[in-house]
């Protein structure tokens, strides 16, 4: 045995080699003790296959989790040879990925005609960059978009100012339209290893800028909605994992100072930081070394002071924060926690089996989610349980309907799979977010209304336009269970404003078949344009079911022009 345990340590040595981390090109820090994390401090990336449960538990306070996929029966997690050898002696069947083993361990540098992004990964905004694209978008679209500080960075305490980060949210509204106006909050990258959320938290904010005016629903969304998004939730750690490092917790060298050999850094994980059910029940550790160590004290870390004194600020108490009491199914608010990886949908609550008072409302919108970004919906602690976390806070604490995208396949995660998978499903996610943030316990349970559009686009003062639109309200993820669907009942439009807003007139649409018998309906209404003014108006289509629910509107443009200015339209139109 021993003779055989040589021969694959001599192996492991000859595949694998020593690692030496170095600094982002550029930079102006240096990894902390960075060069501990070789030889001993090198990672293997292994599958740990698992029994049940229990045994899962069992492991998670041993070496760093990564992500766990119970329908395979196997966790993914980044260990050393010791931990490697140490899980084998303990009788557990271990995979190692070597190609991923290999990735994670390759030296971070810029590809050859790479000038921005993260060294290796173009398609990833370093801190700084993120930083300057919110900034400039606010720059250009100040009746839009604002930038505003939240607080501090632990680097930026610590030094006075001199270092660190301030945290930073971009909010973006019509602010033209007076509110109280329904709230998205997406926050993103609290893990500071995890590339694809920061960026796409990012794109997600660049798209409605860029799309409002042209793009009817995102007009309607900006008008009457406020959208917050925090895109660097951990901006030094993030710094740190810039380099390549497999950083996770803030920079906070108050605990771990001197790391240990199983590849931990400084630093409190601010995911367990917070302060609903603050380290009560297993899913976090009190030790400093660990990665999933909560910190002294809830709320104690200053990144996490300055996220919760925002949300507080955002949304009010809508339910007591006893673990028995429901959130009014007129309350309102989303809140999303973007992470990687795992392609996942999870919703409170994750420190206890049992389900949250809103458990059947807040898998209803999981669900649809799912639908958009084809991942696993499901109650957060079917993973493992974790305690002190954000989306529980925001949930357990505000009455926010509270989720967690575990978005991708890998913390750094590759650009192309980021391009065509992760950004294009998750930014469907995240508008159904914002269209469902008025009420998310009601509105998710109603049909889609799709294809709406409007024919002729360009009417004439008083001229009659056909809108057409189709309901639909079978839009689920039913991978982890079987959502109730009813068949359409009725649909509805709006002219210049959405159902809810007082004084709108609601028009009745009709199904196109002559009947409402089926989950799917074609829908059609004469529209008579008399009395609009000249210029640009917006419908407003929404359709019911069975069950008595509205879903979300969608909004489609049409103009009302003279015959001269419709001569001139396809030279000024938008496209």
């Amino acid at each position: 045995m021993r003779l055989k345990l040589l021969i694959v340590c001599g192996a492991l040595s000859m595949l694998f080699g020593v690692v030496v981390i170095t600094a982002t090109a550029g930079s102006s820090r240096k990894p902390i003790d960075a060069e501990r994390a070789a030889p001993e401090g090198q990672l293997l990336v292994v599958r740990v296959y698992y029994v049940d449960r229990a045994h899962l538990i069992g492991l998670l306070p041993t070496i760093d989790v990564w992500a766990v996929y119970p329908d395979r029966g196997y966790l993914e997690a980044g260990v050393t040879p010791g931990q490697y050898f140490a899980l084998l002696a303990q009788g557990y069947h271990v995979e190692i990925d070597r190609a991923r083993t290999a990735e994670v361990n390759r030296p971070r540098a810029y590809l050859p005609d790479q000038t921005s992004g993260i060294p290796g990964y173009p398609c990833y905004l370093t801190v700084e960059e993120t930083y300057t694209t919110a900034q400039t978008l606010a720059a250009d679209y100040p009746t839009l978009a604002q930038w505003i500080d939240i607080g501090d960075s632990w680097e930026k305490v610590v030094s006075g100012g001199s270092a660190g980060y301030s945290l930073m949210v971009l909010k973006l509204t019509n602010q033209a339209i007076p509110g109280p106006k329904p709230k998205l909050f997406v926050m993103s990258s609290i893990h500071a290893r995890e590339y694809a959320p920061a960026e796409l938290n990012t794109r997600f904010g660049e798209y409605l800028v860029n799309h409002y005016g042209s793009d009817p629903d995102v007009t309607w969304l900006l008008d009457y909605n406020e959208i917050h998004l925090l895109l660097q939730a951990n901006p030094d750690g993030r710094k740190e994992a810039e380099t390549g490092i497999l950083w996770r917790k803030n920079t906070d060298t108050g605990y771990c100072p001197g790391g240990n050999l199983n590849v931990t850094w400084p630093g409190a994980d601010l995911n367990r930081n917070f302060p609903f059910q603050w380290g009560c029940c297993g899913g976090s550790s009190g030790a400093q070394c660990d990665e999933t160590y909560r910190g002294p004290s809830e709320t104690s870390e200053p990144e996490t002071q300055a996220v919760v004194n925002d949300v507080r600020s955002l949304y009010p108490v809508q339910r007591n924060d006893n673990l028995t009491s429901t959130t009014p199914l007129t309350a309102t608010g989303v809140f999303v926690d973007l992470h990687s990886y795992g392609e996942r949908v999870l919703w409170p609550w994750g420190f206890t089996y049992s389900a949250a008072p809103n458990g059947t409302a807040l898998q209803t919108l999981g669900r649809k989610f799912a639908y958009f970004n084809h991942y696993t919906p499901q109650q957060s602690i079917g993973l493992y349980p974790t305690d002190g976390t954000t989306d529980d806070f925001a949930y357990g604490e505000l009455g926010v309907a509270a989720y967690t995208f575990e978005v991708g396949t890998d913390f750094f995660q590759d650009c192309p799979t980021f391009e065509n998978t992760i950004y294009p499903d998750n930014l469907a996610a995240l508008l159904y977010a914002a269209k469902s943030a008025r009420q998310p316990y009601q509105t998710p349970a109603g049909p889609d209304t799709l294809n709406v559009t409007v024919s002729p686009t360009v009417a004439l003062p008083g001229q009659t336009v056909l809108l057409t639109a189709t309901a639909d309200d079978s839009r689920y993820d039913n991978s982890n269970g079987i959502q109730p669907t009813y068949n359409i009942t009725a649909a509805r439009y709006t002219i210049d404003a959405p159902s809810w807003i007082t004084s709108v007139i609601s028009y009745p649409m009709l199904a196109a078949d002559g009947s409402f018998n089926s989950l799917s309906e074609a829908l059609q209404a004469n529209v008579d344009t008399s009395g609009l003014t000249l210029g640009r108006h917006t419908l407003f289509v929404e359709s019911q079911d069975a069950a008595g629910n509205w879903g979300s509107p969608t909004a489609v443009f049409v103009w009302i022009m003279n015959v001269k200015a419709r001569l001139y339209l396809p030279l000024v139109q938008k496209p």
